[in-house]
């Protein structure tokens, strides 16, 4: 019996407008009446994703930053935090890239330089709680993520300028423009084996759902794992199961299928 569900959002459970299909509501009320936990596993911010969830964020688990801050019913179960002089040597080396514009994630905040106005904007999709400052390196927050935005494409630009350096952090493609760092080892996969751990709940009784490359490791954790008929083909390798397209509710009509028929 499955008791916990965890999707991945933009690609997957979002349509390609960024909207949650009007079923969610009624799909999620009926999942908690079977004590189904569901969870959303995204490289979003905790705030943000707290905000798109305010109806139900009581009755959910969040696993936000990709993997590397837990929380359920206001409860912190996880934060997997950089090393600080860590993420400011790799910031340093995002600086020198073309294209590339920087978010330093911290707990509490987002955190960007750039006085880019669309930049900035791009960033608010993602970050609602997101301030401006001088340098990066005045910030005081714990640091989850350095994510970087790459207009020249991640996998054949910005990528590259890391490779050297994944025996000491993980590196990880969250989108066609977003290379996501955190600390070695983390990622939402990680996440769910914690959280199956605290929570007893077994590899056989998890499903999940994906579309991107820092999905891959979740795909892992779960006897039940889709990929997304949209998703990167080489997530579609490491899947057992294939749902029908973001733009064709393939979450939730999967879920009807197989957990609530």
């Amino acid at each position: 019996m499955i008791k916990l569900i965890a999707t991945d959002m933009d690609g997957t459970l979002l349509n390609s407008n960024h909207e949650i299909n009007p079923e969610f509501d009624e799909v999620f009320n009926k999942l908690k009446e079977k004590n189904i936990l569901f969870a959303v596993a995204s490289g979003r911010q905790y705030y943000t994703l707290l905000k798109q969830f305010d109806k139900v964020k009581k009755d959910m688990l969040f696993i936000a930053e990709n993997g590397t801050f837990v929380v359920h019913k206001d409860k912190e179960l996880v934060v997997n935090d950089m090393d600080r002089e860590q993420a400011l040597h790799i910031i340093r080396i995002a600086r020198e890239i073309s294209q590339c514009e920087i978010v330093l994630c911290g707990k509490d905040s987002a955190y960007i330089e750039s006085q880019n106005q669309s930049f900035a904007e791009e960033v608010n999709r993602y970050y609602v709680r997101c301030q401006c400052v001088e340098k990066f390196e005045d910030v005081d927050d714990k640091i989850l993520k350095v994510a970087i935005c790459d207009l020249k494409g991640t996998e054949n630009n910005s990528l590259n300028y890391f490779q050297e350096y994944q025996k000491s952090v993980q590196i990880t493609v969250s989108g066609k423009l977003w290379l996501d760092i955190t600390a070695k080892g983390i990622n939402k996969g990680i996440a769910i084996k914690e959280i199956q751990q605290a929570l007893n709940v077994s590899y056989d009784e998890t499903m999940v759902f994906g579309d991107y490359l820092n999905d891959l490791e979740m795909m892992q954790s779960a006897y039940y794992s889709y990929a997304m008929e949209n998703a990167h083909e080489e997530l579609k390798k490491v899947s057992r199961f294939t749902a029908k397209s973001n733009d064709e509710n393939g979450v939730l009509d999967t879920i009807k299928q197989i957990v609530l028929s």
